[in-house]
């Protein structure tokens, strides 16, 4: 609604990193309605709410995941969010109005979508699959950034790069998506996607390749097979 009347976007590192008032609305709101129902949980969200934990579990919020794509007309954009706790991430959920779709899932908790279990996740090799991905255009102009990049995505049959990375993951949960990877990713563009494609029986890891972390997701056969490229 805030977008169909109108909003005013900012840049924050770049012309394609921007946010828009309803980031900020939105995360004030699901902040709240945390700091009511869950006060002794902690709060991190993507646009500066912060709260420390009492409770040993933390919320990381992303009110809006593909701000370019929302404040451009775009449906392809989320909300998504994660709590985690001392053991690693208990579970992620991601909304994505415009289709509807709410993908739920984490450590006690099978994926589904819309209430509907997602089958589980089948190995299978990059050549068969699709990579969703993401490399911002000034890294495309690192040379070695970009061979990094290259030595992973020249091996999937196809690649997608759309701009939101909790809706690839939820799509690579779901099976939509063959695998994802991106580098440098904060936890709130990473946490909720995660615990989605580990409770659909994928894998996910973290690997150092050209100066910079890589964040790959995917069944388990193709994020081992992603691993071999990136460590080359």
């Amino acid at each position: 609604r805030m977008r169909e009347q109108g909003i005013s976007t900012e840049q924050k590192t770049s012309v394609s990193d921007v946010v828009t008032e309803a980031d900020r609305a939105a995360e004030k709101f699901v902040a709240g309605v945390l700091e009511a129902i869950r006060a002794e949980d902690g709060i991190v969200g993507e646009e500066g709410a912060q709260r420390e934990s009492q409770s040993g579990r933390t919320w990381v919020i992303d009110p809006v995941d593909g701000t370019y794509n929302f404040s451009n007309g775009s449906d392809y954009w989320c909300s998504a969010l994660a709590l985690t706790d001392e053991q690693g991430t208990v579970l992620g959920a991601v909304h994505r109005p415009a289709m509807g779709y709410t993908w739920f899932g984490g450590r006690d908790f099978p994926t589904s979508r819309d209430g509907k279990k997602v089958a589980q996740l089948n190995d299978a090799p990059a050549a068969q699959l699709c990579l969703s991905t993401y490399l911002h255009p000034r890294f495309m102009a690192d040379e070695k950034l970009r061979n990094v990049w290259l030595s992973v995505a020249e091996n999937f049959a196809s690649v997608r790069m759309l701009g939101a990375g909790s809706v690839d993951l939820s799509t690579v949960a779901d099976g939509t998506m063959g695998a994802w990877m991106q580098h440098s990713v904060p936890d709130w563009d990473w946490l909720p996607g995660q615990a989605l494609v580990h409770a659909a029986g994928g894998a996910t890891s973290k690997v150092e390749a050209g100066g910079v972390e890589w964040c790959i997701a995917g069944n388990q056969q193709v994020v081992a097979e992603m691993e071999n490229y990136l460590r080359g």
